[in-house]
């Protein structure tokens, strides 16, 4: 076993005196070869394979951020919507409340011959008021429902990036509907 550390011994020796080049057998001409080919296959990948693929990546990254934001939007305007519509539900509401204790102020302080009359006046303007109310009320949510219909088709062709034809508008709406009303 000794003499095989000796041989290694002896052969490191041999190996600094002649130097690392001469040690691994690099001729400079081969070398310089192959680290130009080694450089001109980089510029070719990087032109022709990693650069396209980048750009198609970053372009997927833009649309996906776009769709992102155009839902955001999207989800806004709804949000704005059912808020408009219930303010004025609210409002007709207030205006029906009004008109009721209106008729019923008035009709406590008439006399008794004018309190029947009243009270038929009251009463005739209450179911008006309250057909009135649910005519508007009723008026308002078909309005919503069209305009939530009209923003989800919207929504759903932007997100999806396809041309609705009126069947596919038509089953979305109701498909919107029946999950808004359950």
């Amino acid at each position: 076993m000794f003499p095989v550390y000796l041989a290694v011994a002896e052969s490191g020796a041999e190996a600094g005196k002649t130097g690392l080049l001469e040690t691994f057998h690099v001729s400079w001409p081969y070398f310089i070869a192959q680290l130009i080919n080694f450089i001109i296959v980089i510029l070719v990948l990087k032109k022709f394979a990693f650069g396209p693929i980048q750009g198609i990546l970053e372009q997927r990254k833009n649309r996906i951020a776009e769709g992102e934001e155009k839902l955001k939007r999207i989800e806004q305007q709804l949000a704005d919507s059912e808020k408009s519509t219930q303010e004025a539900i609210d409002k007709a509401n207030a205006e029906a409340q009004r008109l009721i204790t209106e008729a019923q102020e008035n009709a406590a302080s008439l006399t008794e011959k004018r309190a029947q009359e009243a009270a038929a006046s009251a009463q005739s303007i209450l179911t008006k008021a309250q057909e009135a109310a649910k005519a508007e009320q009723g008026a308002m949510r078909a309005e919503l429902k069209k305009e939530f219909g009209r923003l989800i088709a919207s929504t759903t062709a932007s997100v999806t990036g396809k041309v609705l034809n009126e069947d596919d508008k038509k089953r979305i709406n109701e498909e919107a509907l029946s999950s808004v009303e359950a």
